[in-house]
């Protein structure tokens, strides 16, 4: 049984004549928080729509738990255990934070259309469970006190917050976070820094993080991949990535001789 909890092998996507994502190869151990980094056009949300079944691979297959998931639906990836967030909000802006959230829950609860239309049955306790779940995700990422703000007027950084408590309400096993620090200012930055090390240490989470910016991955991420134009040119530790000849040259814009 293999020891990665996501491996893609050989996977190929194409967008007309152009080569998105090229023969990308690359694994993941449980519990490991993972970069994936690259200049802007790389393919590195590609990566994740195919990982969470927004597209298709073209060929190639993307095995999670040891179970091929190629070709699964977007609702049947987040089933298997595996939430992201998107590079841009996803929000319902004029449902409150708290309302946010509770939708993402659900899916870890039932009950039946009547229950749900009379209010009778399990319906008032399971919505009690509910509520307090998703309480309990806000004050992890800092929004308890925003708790009954409509989504769309929060900070910005606030909503990026919010998008990360909404994917950890999915209960997920593997966590994708698509450039959550996008637009944030240096201090905001750091904040989130801390908190995706805390999320990874309190849920016992796998996490893998696209980021434009280097320096919030090199120093939150021991183990970081870069691709540039679909292809993966680095991948090991910080050290290893930061000093390599492609890198240099594709990421930083260096000549190296």
């Amino acid at each position: 049984m293999s020891s990665y909890i996501l491996e893609l092998e050989n996977v190929n996507k194409f967008f007309g004549g152009v080569h998105a994502v090229n023969d990308m190869t690359f694994s993941l151990k449980k519990g490991e928080l993972a970069g994936l980094i690259g200049p802007n056009g790389a393919g590195k949300t590609t990566i994740f729509n195919l990982i969470t079944g927004v597209y298709d691979c073209d060929s190639g297959h993307i095995t999670f738990k040891g179970e091929d998931i190629t070709g699964l639906k977007t609702y049947e990836v987040i089933r298997k255990g595996i939430a992201r967030t998107f590079q841009n909000l996803r929000l319902f802006p004029r449902s409150t934070a708290l309302e946010n959230v509770m939708t993402a829950c659900q899916q870890h609860h039932n009950y039946s259309f009547l229950e749900a239309v009379t209010h009778l049955g399990r319906w008032k306790a399971t919505e009690r469970e509910i509520k307090m779940e998703s309480l309990e995700l806000l004050e992890k990422v800092g929004l308890a006190d925003r708790a009954y703000q409509a989504a769309g007027t929060l900070p910005y950084g606030h909503q990026r917050r919010l998008e990360i408590a909404r994917a950890l309400a999915l209960k997920p096993e593997l966590l994708l976070l698509d450039e959550p620090a996008a637009g944030m200012n240096p201090e905001e930055v750091q904040e989130l820094n801390l908190l995706i090390k805390d999320i990874h240490k309190t849920f016992d989470l796998t996490i893998l993080v696209i980021e434009h910016h280097m320096e919030l991955v090199m120093e939150i991420c021991p183990h970081v991949i870069c691709i540039n134009f679909g292809a993966k040119i680095a991948d090991g530790t910080p050290t290893e990535v930061q000093n390599h000849p492609e890198v240099l040259r594709a990421y930083l814009g260096e000549e190296v001789e």
